[in-house]
C-alpha cells in the first residue's frame, strides 16, 4: 500500500505525531482541524461560528494542497464540545459546503484539543 503524507504551510502544523493529511489511492484523510490560526498557531477568538469557519478553511487548504477540494469530501466527523452547538455549527458548515452533502458524523467530545469548540475530520476523492 502506498501512503503519502502532506504538509501545507497554508494550514496549522502538525502539534504531534501525525500528519496533515495521509493519501493513498485516490482517496484523502485529513487529520482533525481545529481553530487555529495558521499564520500564528493561536486559537482564533470567538463562538462556535467562527471555530467552525476557521476549522473549514483549515480543511480546504489541506485539500487543496493534495488536489482536492471541500466538493470532492464523501465523509467528515465532526466533534463538539457541546452538542447545544450544533445549529450554529451546521449553519457555517452548510455554507462552506454550499449545497454538497458529504456524508457526516457529530458527536460530542468531552474535552478537545486546546479545549476548543470544534474538531473536524474528512475523507476526500481526489479526482
Amino acid at each position: 500500500m502506498d501512503l503519502k503524507t502532506l504538509h501545507t504551510d497554508d494550514a496549522p502544523q502538525a502539534i504531534g505525531p501525525y500528519s496533515q493529511a495521509v493519501v493513498t489511492g485516490n482517496l484523502v484523510f485529513t487529520a482533525g482541524q481545529i481553530a487555529l490560526d495558521p499564520a500564528t498557531m493561536e486559537i482564533v477568538e470567538g463562538d462556535i461560528r467562527v471555530q467552525t469557519d476557521r476549522v473549514l478553511k483549515n480543511i480546504a487548504a489541506v485539500l487543496e494542497n493534495a488536489g482536492a477540494s471541500l466538493k470532492s469530501v464523501v465523509k467528515t466527523t465532526v466533534f463538539l464540545k457541546d452538542m447545544n452547538d450544533f445549529a450554529a455549527m451546521n449553519e457555517v458548515y452548510a455554507e462552506h459546503f454550499a449545497g454538497h452533502k458529504p456524508a457526516r458524523s457529530a458527536v460530542e467530545a468531552a474535552r478537545l484539543p486546546k479545549d476548543v469548540l470544534v474538531e473536524i475530520e474528512t475523507v476526500a476523492v481526489l479526482p
